[in-house]
């Protein structure tokens, strides 16, 4: 699997371990705000997700948005949940660099961070 240099990891901080196959897409805006599809992906066993953007591909400094599908993990594990999806909109300032997304995950509520 090639890595990109965007990528994330989520952990259910409810049950302590690795939130596995959360979908994942990953969106740039572009001109006049719209967004455009970028990638897709799913968290693997351990939570991560690092094939969002094709490795070969340079990113462009920017305005991006991962979306979390929650609900299809909770589903998962028969857990209720408050919020269906989570949106991080973040900042690309410097295309040189890798950006780590982490999340931490429960059933009503959620934190992200930029990681290293």
């Amino acid at each position: 699997m090639a890595e990109s240099r965007i990528s994330t990891h989520v952990l259910d901080i409810a049950q302590g371990r690795p939130a596995q196959g959360i979908p994942v897409t990953l969106e740039g805006q572009g001109l006049a705000g719209i967004w455009k599809l970028l990638g897709k992906s799913r968290t693997d066993a351990d939570g991560r997700s690092n094939d969002l953007y094709p490795a070969k591909q340079r990113l462009q400094p920017g305005v991006y948005r991962l979306t979390f599908d929650v609900s299809t993990y909770f589903r998962s594990q028969h857990v209720t949940s408050f919020y269906p999806e989570v949106v991080v909109i973040f900042t690309l300032s410097d295309a040189g660099q890798p950006y780590h997304i982490p999340l931490l995950l429960s059933p009503f509520g959620y934190s992200t961070y930029r990681g290293s």
